[in-house]
């Protein structure tokens, strides 16, 4: 599929998205979005993809947010089907890949970038990143995750601040509150992020699946996070991965996960 708003790479088993739309600040409009849900479905499926590392074009953003003249005259109806549509074809279609995401964040990431970064599972900023949540100031709240992962990440009172202020903080106080994991020179930026991707890779992608579905259900409602564990713990034990896993520990050797 050829995509207009997105660069997509493959090499050595990680797939670089580079949202590509630096005269808007790389915001994303519905057909980005869409783009992004295509080829997030796509790389779920691809065995040969065992790490997604997706950026923002040139220095100055990652995603300065949405396109706000797509929804500016819309409804309370069409805002909550533009708020529903984001979650489930793209923000929670993120968060539950099999495969682990990380955000390389080199530049603003704001109100629907941020979201997007905080739906991915490791984040990385470079050190010019700004990040916040200004939606506040246009009269709107955070549409897509944004009050659900923010106190998840950085608890509920620095989250009350960020959001209801909408002011944008620097990478280094982002890394300081644990909203980011990293921050880095922007030049090293990708490297860093490969060097996390390379250490996932050599890794049981069985595994790290399951992983990513035990970690997440301690954050959904109603879902018994130590109960999942338990269960996906086990199963872990009918696979080839634990096989081969045990059988290179034993043998004192790297183990080859196909």
């Amino acid at each position: 599929m050829e995509y207009t708003n997105i660069i997509k790479r493959i090499n050595n088993k990680i797939c670089y998205l580079t949202i590509n739309r630096p005269k808007f600040l790389n915001a994303l409009n519905n057909s980005t979005i869409t783009e992004l849900s295509s080829v997030i479905k796509s790389i779920n499926k691809d065995i040969s993809v065992r790490c997604v590392i997706i950026t923002g074009s040139e220095k100055k953003a990652f995603v300065a947010g949405a396109d706000i003249k797509e929804f500016s005259s819309f409804n309370k109806k069409q805002g909550k089907l533009l708020s529903k549509s984001g979650h489930d074809n793209l923000f929670n279609l993120i968060e539950n890949l099999d495969i682990p995401c990380i955000a390389a964040i080199n530049g603003f990431a704001l109100g629907g970038g941020l979201e997007l970064a905080m739906a991915s599972h490791i984040r990385i900023a470079s050190t010019n990143a700004k990040l916040g949540f200004p939606e506040v100031t246009l009269g709107v709240i955070p549409g897509y995750g944004g009050t659900q992962r923010l106190p998840q990440l950085v608890g509920k009172g620095i989250a009350f601040e960020m959001i209801t202020t909408g002011k944008m903080i620097s990478a280094e106080e982002a890394l300081n509150i644990g909203l980011v994991n990293k921050v880095c020179n922007q030049e090293d930026l990708l490297d860093t992020c490969e060097e996390i991707a390379n250490r996932i890779i050599g890794n049981s992608p069985v595994a790290i699946s399951k992983a990513i579905k035990s970690i997440n259900a301690c954050y959904k409602s109603g879902v018994d996070g130590f109960k999942t564990e338990i269960e996906l713990f086990g199963s872990c034990f009918e696979t080839e991965d634990f096989e081969e896993g045990t059988k290179a520990f034993m043998e004192k050797r790297k183990p080859n996960y196909n």
